[in-house]
């Protein structure tokens, strides 16, 4: 039986009222923690496990996401956590179904998003194993492949265990800074017959809260008042409104300039005053200029705050910077996203929004108010006539939105900033964290998912390039399977076209012909069709189209599918083109 109007499969007739297998403790653990859905692409090693969320808890808290592909299910509990900062559960078969999910586990290590990934190997026990098949999918410490990823790992070794280890990965995932956590469930243990035990009361569980210290807020209050210049690097915050207006409220207090990084999710509106400069992926050169003469620095844990100093100032750091992070407790040696080691005078080990909230606290009213700055000067319209490219399409988007109230889940990258409008927390949802391309469908599925349960009246919006979509897009099936509304545009230059601008460069350098940059990187001949292949999996597919009229009338018509619960795909050919800003950072050298 299918709930029509919830995309719910439940099934028919009675379940079992008490648990009596060691999936069913597992499931009901579960539920205990809070986990509304579990995203899964089916497997036999967790058969228990499955059985247990039909015909245990009726396959409701949690809710079976059904997935075309492991790392779909992990980048849809990733894009949740992006809305929410809460985790889903996902649960990935055996060691294959691992290898499957391990970049979109990396895109959330490294994005610090909280997910609970539930695994299974086995039986362990090899008098149980089925001929062939259980033997190659038992593994010696299955958790190797992504433990350099994630925060904690486990394999319990009974079903007692098995519910403070799901307790445990549950308390962790939520603990800032935040990551995926991973518990791996022997298969025949699951389907052990297993009388009722008492679930521990969560609550008594919960994650600690980190404080930041009363001495260094009252040096950093003295050294932000006296400051002539302050700067905030506004980077990973939370999604609440209360932590928007006190960053807001602090900014004003100081008269501080605010930076914003379109690699992570919205912190400060896009056209305050205060904020004069659009938030890009790489620091520009006006970006780096504002750092530069800085004399204050307050990160809000940006980052790369070690490369935007060395950027700034090269070797010598003029400014007084304080730091507001946890990051440093997930860095380790086997993967160097923890960035460059930055000159850091006071280290506030604290969530950002604390600290805001405690300097507020600390620096008191203004006794005058501080004057603004007029607000930074629009950028003028794109011009018709040209080859139609990425500027057009933002351009056609932002009118087609309107006054809805819209969340960009993911921008592609040369994505027109310069027009974007960022006026509320919940507005942009920032990148995948690990540059992990086939990312962006899955991730803009969770959070329109989260969207529609919390926030039903926002408008989902995703604008992905084709290079993403195509290795990604069957996770879009998810969506229209779950009756999760949500737009989609393809900005589909027909190119990997970043490599273009890489193999163009070296070209340059060791002067060679740039007219070969294309070879091997065009996705043409045959040109994909993207909107059949969208109507494929149950969305509305529309284009292709390379007009601005036409792009116009496949929103319109677009968002009339959204609204009405659908899911929509836009196919908007544009040309393989970045700006001249955006196509320099990104190719520039070691060291340039």
């Amino acid at each position: 039986m299918t709930d029509k109007a919830a995309g719910i499969e439940r099934p028919s007739g009675a379940t079992a009222t008490e648990p009596q297998f060691g999936s069913d403790v597992v499931a009901q653990t579960l539920r205990a923690i809070g986990v509304p859905y579990i995203a899964l692409t089916p497997g036999a090693s967790f058969r228990g496990l499955h059985d247990s969320l039909v015909n245990y808890l009726g396959n409701r808290d949690p809710q079976m996401l059904l997935c075309l592909h492991e790392e779909h299910a992990v980048a849809i509990a990733h894009g949740y956590a992006k809305v929410t900062g809460k985790p889903l559960a996902v649960a990935v078969h055996s060691n294959v179904g691992l290898m499957h999910a391990t970049m979109a586990i990396f895109n959330a290590w490294c994005d610090r998003m909280p997910v609970v990934i539930l695994g299974a190997t086995g039986p362990v026990d090899a008098v149980k194993r089925r001929p062939w098949i259980d033997w190659i999918h038992t593994t010696t410490d299955q958790a190797a492949l992504v433990r350099n990823f994630i925060k904690w790992d486990n394999q319990p070794g009974s079903v007692t265990a098995s519910v403070e280890a799901v307790l445990r990965a549950g308390m962790i995932a939520r603990t800032p800074p935040y990551g995926p956590t991973y518990v791996v469930f022997d298969a025949a243990l699951q389907e052990e017959k297993f009388d009722a035990i008492p679930i521990p009361d969560p609550a008594r569980y919960a994650p600690p809260v980190h404080g930041p210290d009363p001495t260094q807020i009252a040096e950093l209050a003295k050294l932000l008042s006296a400051a002539r210049s302050p700067l905030i690097l506004a980077g990973r915050v939370s999604r609440t409104e209360a932590g928007w207006k006190e960053r807001i409220a602090l900014a004003e207090r100081l008269g501080a300039r605010v930076l914003t990084d379109g690699k992570v999710a919205a912190a400060f509106p896009s056209h305050h005053p205060l904020h004069p400069l659009p938030p890009t992926l790489f620091l520009s050169e006006e970006a780096r200029q504002m750092v530069a003469t800085a004399d204050v620095i307050l990160s809000l844990d940006w980052v790369d705050l070690g490369g935007a100093l060395s950027a700034a100032f090269g070797s010598n750091v003029t400014a007084k910077v304080a730091n507001a992070s946890l990051d440093f407790e997930l860095h380790r040696g086997w993967n160097m996203e923890y960035q460059a080691l930055p000159v850091v005078d006071i280290a506030l080990a604290a969530e950002p929004d604390s600290v805001v909230r405690a300097l507020l606290e600390a620096l008191g009213p203004a006794k005058t108010p501080v004057a603004l700055p007029p607000p930074r000067a629009k950028a003028p319209a794109p011009q018709g006539g040209g080859p139609f490219g990425i500027r057009d399409v933002a351009a056609a988007v932002f009118e087609a939105v309107g006054k809805r109230a819209a969340t960009f889940i993911k921008l592609p990258i040369g994505w027109s900033w310069e027009d974007t409008r960022i006026e509320g927390p919940l507005d942009y949802m920032g990148g995948d964290g690990g540059g992990g391309v086939g990312s962006g469908p899955g991730i803009s599925v969770g959070a329109a998912l989260a969207l529609r349960d919390y926030q039903p009246g926002r408008l989902p919006v995703t604008v992905i390039g084709d290079g993403d979509f195509l290795m990604g897009g069957t996770a879009i099936w998810s969506a229209v399977h779950g009756k999760i509304p949500l737009l989609v545009v393809v900005a589909n230059n027909r190119s990997y076209f970043n490599d273009e601008l890489h193999q163009q460069r070296v070209a340059e350098m060791r002067d060679r012909p740039v007219e070969r940059r294309w070879i091997g990187q065009r996705i043409a001949d045959p040109a994909v069709d993207i909107a059949t292949f969208a109507k494929s999996l149950g969305a509305t597919g529309f284009g292709p189209v390379d007009t601005r009229a036409a792009i116009d009338k496949a929103l319109h018509d677009a968002l009339a599918v959204v609204e009405a619960g659908g899911v929509a795909v836009v196919d908007a050919l544009v040309l393989p083109a970045y700006d001249v800003k955006t196509a320099t950072a990104m190719t520039r050298g070691p060291g340039g």
